[in-house]
């Protein structure tokens, strides 16, 4: 039998002799994400060329540029129009030591998809976002720990043709499980960094004080690579964090119930609390400590604050999603933040507002120019009855959008018409075809 390597060597010669040439099969194309796929997807069919296709296209560009800046937590419903390409984002300050979880909610609960993508804003303001995490197809909740403290971009883009309500939450958590049974930062006495034998060195780490013989427990899933006994710390324990390159130091322990090697869990019974060491004239108190390798102690406190405020519930009318409202007065301002008071755009009396999405008691709103921002419900009101009426004494073209280059969707031939808002030098009228339609303002009879 002729070993493998002769039989490739001859079928390589016999090719080459009948001048046969292997045949080109492009590479597999394999997307990086759930995101990544369905935009190749649009390309392979041919879809990523159509004029619906390309907005998806743009929208998933604009979102990364025009983030709505929000406070965690933060909870908001948007409303998806299944005719329009839709993408959001939202951007938001991380520190080091929390956990930022991310939930999003459909309505309806199946049959389409949102996809979720996490991305790192640069320092420089020149910089590109860097991607850094997504919600796999069908995957509704993502969760990350940054390594440094920094600022963060969430986009949520769905499916075309889909359309529907989102609601996303975001909130952060500590990272760490707290060291001491049945206590929080709330027992924290002396702080990372306070002063210590009159100023020559600093506290590294937080001291925890609770009874004598408190559960000492696990913060994380950690290795035990040291338990000791020496002057400063007396009684102590190192464990080893793999995931998050952490070096844990508890001290001034009064026992010690692991040995060098094992794993701990969570929540996990590592000693209790007692005053050995130096501490022997104070109070019973766990020191806690966090190193990182080539950086040395950090503050432990951001690991193991949890943030006790939850999201604001959203509380407006989301009937109103996807629909027109208006201002009820002048000087209504559009804000950046919900619940915002300093507006960036001053309104006038009976502005109409494109209702996309409801953040606690705030709309969040378009201008018929795009522009968006958030402004109170109570300063708004339904749009269904009009304001003004106007008397037409000719055809009078109708548009599409208020601007002097819109398409004329028809002509007008009522003798009156409902004016539901006015937005510079143009009305929407109360329209029988149930859609955006537009007029302009007659001009003003010189006296």
């Amino acid at each position: 039998m002729l070993d493998s390597w002769r039989v490739t060597f001859l079928a390589g010669a016999l090719a080459a002799a009948l001048g046969c040439q292997p045949e080109i099969v492009p590479a597999r194309y394999v997307p990086t994400d759930a995101h990544d796929a369905y935009r190749h997807a649009l390309e392979v069919s041919g879809l990523s060329e159509t004029a619906l296709g390309r907005d998806w296209s743009v929208a998933a560009a604009a979102a990364l540029r025009s983030a709505t800046e929000i406070d965690i937590p933060f909870k908001e419903t948007n409303y998806i129009d299944a005719a329009r390409a839709f993408a959001t984002s939202y951007a938001f300050a991380v520190a080091r030591g929390q956990r930022t979880e991310i939930q999003l909610t459909l309505q309806p609960t199946s049959d389409w998809r949102v996809y979720l993508d996490l991305f790192r804003l640069p320092e420089e303001a020149d910089g590109e976002p860097v991607h850094v995490a997504t919600g796999g197809e069908g995957d509704l909740r993502l969760a990350f720990e940054p390594r440094r403290d920094g600022r963060y971009l969430l986009r949520l883009q769905s499916e075309l043709l889909r359309g529907g309500s989102t609601t996303v939450e975001i909130r952060n958590v500590a990272s760490l499980e707290f060291p001491v049974s049945g206590h929080d930062t709330g027992s924290i006495g002396s702080g990372f960094g306070a002063a210590r034998e009159g100023g020559r060195r600093a506290h590294h780490g937080v001291d925890i004080f609770a009874p004598r013989r408190t559960d000492v427990l696990a913060t994380s899933k950690a290795r035990v690579r040291r338990v000791d006994k020496w002057k400063l710390g007396g009684n102590i324990i190192w464990l080893e964090d793999r995931e998050r390159n952490l070096r844990l130091y508890f001290a001034h322990l009064q026992t010690q119930d692991v040995k060098e090697g094992d794993w701990v869990e969570p929540g996990d019974r590592i000693g209790t609390v007692g005053n050995s060491g130096n501490a022997r004239t104070t109070p019973p108190h766990l020191h806690f400590g966090i190193y990182i390798r080539g950086e040395g102690p950090i503050d432990p406190r951001p690991f193991l604050q949890q943030p006790r405020q939850s999201p604001r519930s959203v509380r407006v009318d989301l009937e109103n999603l996807g629909h027109w409202v208006r201002t009820k007065r002048g000087e209504v301002p559009l804000t950046i933040k919900a619940g915002g008071d300093e507006g960036f755009w001053q309104m006038e009396a009976h502005t109409p507002l494109l209702v996309w999405g409801g953040a606690d008691r705030s709309y969040r709103v378009a201008l018929p120019n795009g522009i968006i921002g958030y402004v109170r419900e109570s300063q708004t009101e339904p749009i269904d009855v009009p304001v003004d009426s106007m008397a037409l004494s000719r055809p009078t073209a109708v548009l599409d959008r208020p601007e002097t280059d819109a398409a004329i969707v028809r002509l007008e031939h009522s003798a009156e018409v409902g004016v539901l808002a006015r937005y510079r030098g143009f009305y929407l009228i109360d329209s029988r075809e149930m859609r955006s339609e537009w007029i302009a303002a007659p001009a003003k009879t010189p006296p």
